[in-house]
């Protein structure tokens, strides 16, 4: 009878199975699809394949079609019939939407963060703003873009109330899809000095002064963007195009 070699024993004991996937809850999948289009990861129509996505989430198609769902319920995904999910591609009209929704939520916001600040808020917001400012000095314009909207989910937290964080987080997530598809060249999308500014206002308690701040911030945000509605098509004569 053979003997089996010693080394070759050795290392078919010492083989391991590759490890499987670990298992994610659906929540956790939902969180990092989303964080990935804050940084920029998954741009607007990258197709997201179920059967990929459950096996690295080591979750099953049925879940994730779930949170495939979910995330078509808050715009960032549509779901196209026979073809599959794909990271949404929001329209001019949709954009235009997005930042009007922006204007009814923000400016309340930055006016309530006013009222009666908090040391310990005001030095949170001052470290993201370096964060912001060490990201452009790197010209890291993805880092640039996610901080940008990380600030402004900040100050949402920091009024503690959850639905509008939640709100905010799905409009901001918007946001860099629209910055992605609409951004003009060598524009900055959402200067962080006039973060600083807005930080000085609810520090110094002024609500009024901060909320118009807000306001400006957001004007200027989407007059940085390329929303100009397209010529409408001409109309072609086709009998042209084969019998001139």
């Amino acid at each position: 009878m053979a003997i089996p070699n010693e080394k070759g024993a050795r290392g078919a004991a010492s083989a391991k199975p590759a490890a499987p996937a670990p298992i994610l809850a659906n929540e956790d999948i939902y969180r990092r699809l989303q964080q990935a289009v804050f940084e920029h990861r998954l741009l607007p129509g990258t197709r997201l394949v179920e059967d990929h996505l459950a096996e690295v989430t080591g979750s099953t198609r049925g879940r994730i079609r779930q949170v495939l769902a979910r995330l078509a319920h808050e715009n960032l995904v549509t779901l196209i019939p026979n073809r599959g999910a794909f990271i949404a591609k929001p329209t001019v009209e949709e954009a235009r939407e997005v930042f009007a929704m922006r204007q009814l939520i923000e400016p309340s916001m930055a006016d309530l963060l006013a009222r009666g600040p908090k040391a310990s808020h005001i030095a949170r917001l001052r470290a993201h703003v370096r964060q912001e400012a060490a990201a452009r000095a790197a010209g890291d314009r993805a880092a640039i873009i996610r901080l940008s909207g990380a600030f402004h989910m900040l100050m949402a937290e920091l009024t503690g109330n959850r639905i509008l964080t939640r709100t905010l987080r799905e409009l901001c997530a918007q946001t860099c899809l629209v910055i992605t598809l609409y951004d003009k060249p060598n524009t900055p999308a959402c200067p962080y000095h006039e973060h600083e500014t807005m930080i000085d206002a609810i520090e110094a308690g002024d609500g009024a002064q901060a909320a118009a701040l807000m306001r400006h911030h957001l004007q200027h945000i989407e007059a940085t963007l390329a929303l100009e509605e397209p010529e409408p098509a001409g109309r072609v004569d086709l009998q042209s195009l084969f019998f001139s």
